[in-house]
């Protein structure tokens, strides 16, 4: 795969007091995982819509295999559960939130901060930020 030119430099992951653990609890019921067609080998899995193909750069969620909804759901709620949640707040909803799933770490991302839905995928491997996601899931 070829290297990005970069990934934000301005992710930063909140501190665990960030919310509180009855707020993350309230939120992880109402985060809501959207995706997005251009970052999914199979998107009729996702949901109804006209397919699109993956758009070139993109990285592919369901890549490794397959990758349901339900799963990145868990993950995007699991991820709100442990505080992995960013500092940036978009309309009281953080702008990222991260999880791990076999090893594997993902990124969420915002996709409307009115109702609380994220996109999301796998972070790779030159992505240096990950490291901090891996060793964050394991102290949270």
């Amino acid at each position: 795969m070829q290297r990005r030119k970069g990934y934000n430099p301005k992710r930063k992951l909140g501190a665990l007091g960030l919310w509180s653990a009855d707020e993350r609890k309230k939120r992880a019921g109402e985060v809501l995982y959207g995706g997005n067609q251009e970052h999914k080998l199979n998107p009729r899995a996702y949901g109804p819509g006209p397919v699109i193909n993956p758009r070139p750069g993109k990285t592919l969620c369901d890549a490794v295999g397959p990758f349901s909804k339900a799963k990145a759901e868990s993950l995007l709620r699991a991820g709100v559960l442990k505080g992995m949640i960013s500092q940036q707040m978009r309309n009281g909803w953080p702008q990222n939130v991260w999880a791990v799933s076999d090893g594997q770490p993902f990124e969420a991302e915002l996709e409307n901060n009115i109702l609380g839905s994220y996109h999301g995928y796998p972070m790779p491997k030159d992505d240096d930020f990950r490291v901090i996601v891996l060793r964050e899931w394991l102290n949270r």
